[in-house]
């Protein structure tokens, strides 16, 4: 993965240092200005530092320098990376002359809602001494633990205060290309596909931390203390180990502050060790006989394509081991049965019935599985991927599925009052599938319900998959506060949902109902709220708050999955867990 490279001149900030169109020499620490451009943006400028680290490989090519003395301001970077496109040839350790222009390059390019960072671009370099001492790394102190912006109504670059002190986003902005290092890291995190480790310092007070060592998110708390650390994958300087959440490092963990795909990240220089926290994974509570267990998991875009065999019998182990065999389960992003080969396929049969068959071969009950194939292309995701949400479920414990045949993609199941109560005209069925707000600005899952029986009683199921959050601003953008450009969509998805419960409820005041599925919003949003309104009960509202989270997102730990029940179940003795 690479980023649109994107130079912008800003002209100063109010109050930035005044400097003539071109100025012979600056400090490093001047360059970066009290601010998150530079005073000196767009003008040639000539600096002095050492050669702290090298990028050599993966593009941008270049080096950081730092003036070995600094200022002592803390509201500004003593470093600065030096953009020389082809590899360096310095060495760390060179002390070196820069001259040449300098420049706020923004990541992903002039439209992209990242921060800049202050940069020279190509200039002319020359070496005037060698072996110097590194300066020593800086400790990161305290960072601010909750406030990321809460001064700035728009972008942080060209309005309200820069408060390093208070503000997450202006904090980690005086360590930008600086050699600084994390004491006593603690993972809060799992290393993730990209390289990348978030932790916090033990040091630091540090917000909600889960008792697996999770840092948890709350409506007024994205935790700014979060430091992610990066490897070689984009910015080649050394390597991330594989950790997990509660791992922790036998040193400090050494690196420069960059920023890229909305974040600040620390570039390892020195490759870690770590010491293993010995973090199992959960395991659910077996069912009772007369007790239904239901889950909802999300399978990531899985496809009955040889090159998925692996990622299905893991599936299919955790299915069995780790959430005991479930008798229903709502499944998200089942892919069709050649995943993403963009030919027109949408049977999502196959693809279930891989998991179904691997199920069996890791110990567990033979399932059977209920959905409805979309239209090519229509419900998001990856092209040519066609995921989808359906249900798995076993009939050996005294669940049975009641078939009303006809869904498919475009027609809307209905409800309709009978002698025995409320029934669904399509069994499975979509929910409203034409409505446009599944398909503005652009196609999301349709939610699926499905009419059960228990042991003699009816229970109405709708499995969802709400758009997801994708397009919405980073936390560490340049907008404040970060716009949930998606947040709409999915209330209005939310509401459609919560409408058709309604209709349930209408027939039957009493009804069975289960709300379930990957909603991709925090219990504590605008859209889970519109989900549940006055007919569901979230059962993630009954947890500890350290225990509610399902998915780690950039360290963040939080809420996108989520089990309702109607007021007639939630009133039956239950339990509820989220299996780590």
């Amino acid at each position: 993965m690479s980023q649109i490279r994107s130079c912008v001149a800003v002209a100063a900030a109010a109050g930035a240092l005044a400097v003539p169109a071109i100025a012979s020499a600056a400090t490093i620490p001047q360059i970066q200005g009290s601010g998150h451009l530079s005073p000196f943006a767009g003008m040639t400028v000539s600096a002095q530092g050492i050669v702290t680290a090298k990028r050599t490989g993966v593009s941008p090519r270049g080096f950081y320098l730092q003036d070995p003395s600094g200022d002592a301001d803390p509201e500004t970077s003593d470093g600065i990376f030096v953009f020389t496109n082809t590899a360096p040839t310095v060495n760390v350790g060179d002390g070196v002359t820069v001259s040449g222009r300098v420049i706020e390059f923004r990541p992903g390019g002039s439209a992209s809602a990242n921060l800049t960072t202050t940069e020279f671009d190509r200039p002319t370099v020359a070496v005037v001494s060698s072996r110097n001492r590194v300066p020593a790394p800086t400790s990161i102190p305290q960072p601010p633990t909750e406030v990321i912006e809460d001064d700035s109504a728009g972008s942080v670059e060209t309005g309200g205060v820069f408060d390093p002190a208070f503000d997450g986003i202006d904090f980690y902005e005086t360590f930008e290309g600086m050699l600084v290092q994390v004491d006593r890291p603690v993972a809060v995190s799992a290393r993730n596909g990209f390289g990348e480790t978030a932790v916090v310092s033990e040091a630091w007070t540090a917000g909600l931390l889960s008792p697996r060592g999770a840092i948890v998110v709350r409506a007024e708390d994205f935790n700014p203390e979060r430091v992610i650390v990066d490897d070689e994958n984009f910015r080649p300087l050394a390597s991330t180990p594989s950790t997990d959440t509660g791992d922790r490092f036998a040193a400090p963990l050494v690196g420069v502050v960059d920023y890229s795909f909305g974040n600040f990240k620390l570039q390892l220089t020195e490759v870690p060790t770590v010491v293993t926290g010995g973090l199992m994974s959960e395991t659910a509570v077996a069912p009772a006989d007369q007790e239904l267990l239901v889950g909802t998991f999300n399978v990531l875009n899985l496809s009955a394509t040889p090159a998925d065999a692996a990622q299905t019998a893991a599936l299919a182990a955790q299915i069995v081991n780790n959430l005991q065999s479930p008798d229903l389960i709502a499944l998200q992003e089942i892919q069709d049965a050649n995943g993403e080969v963009d030919d027109g396929t949408t049977e999502g049969a196959p693809t279930f019935q891989a998991l179904i068959d691997a199920i069996v071969a890791a110990g567990g009950p033979q399932y059977e599985f209920r959905q409805i194939d979309p239209v090519n292309n229509a419900d998001g995701g990856a092209p040519g991927g066609n995921i989808r949400v359906g249900f798995l479920f076993r009939t050996d414990r005294g669940l049975s599925f009641l078939d009303r045949p006809g869904g498919d993609a475009t027609t809307p199941t209905q409800l309709v009052a009978t002698p025995s109560g409320p029934q669904l005209t399509l069994s499975p069925g979509r929910v409203d599938p034409q409505n446009e707000a599944w398909f503005q600005p652009e196609g999301t899952r349709k939610p699926l319900a499905g009419e059960f029986r228990f042991r003699g009683k009816k229970l109405f199921v709708i499995a969802n998959h709400l758009k997801s959050k994708t397009q919405d601003e980073p936390l560490f953008g340049r907008f404040q506060p970060p716009k949930q450009v998606t947040l709409p969509q999915r209330i209005t998805q939310a509401a459609i949902v919560n409408e058709f419960v309604e209709e349930i409820l209408a027939v039957d005041p009493n009804a069975n109902v289960i709300v379930l599925g990957d909603m991709n919003d925090f219990h504590f949003s605008d859209a889970i709220d519109a989900l549940k309104a006055d007919d569901l009960v979230n059962l993630t509202d009954e947890l500890p708050e350290n225990d509610r989270y399902t998915f780690v997102f950039d360290g963040n730990a939080q809420t996108l999955d989520h089990i309702l029940l109607s007021d007639r179940l939630a009133a039956l003795p239950h339990a509820y867990d989220i299996v780590h």
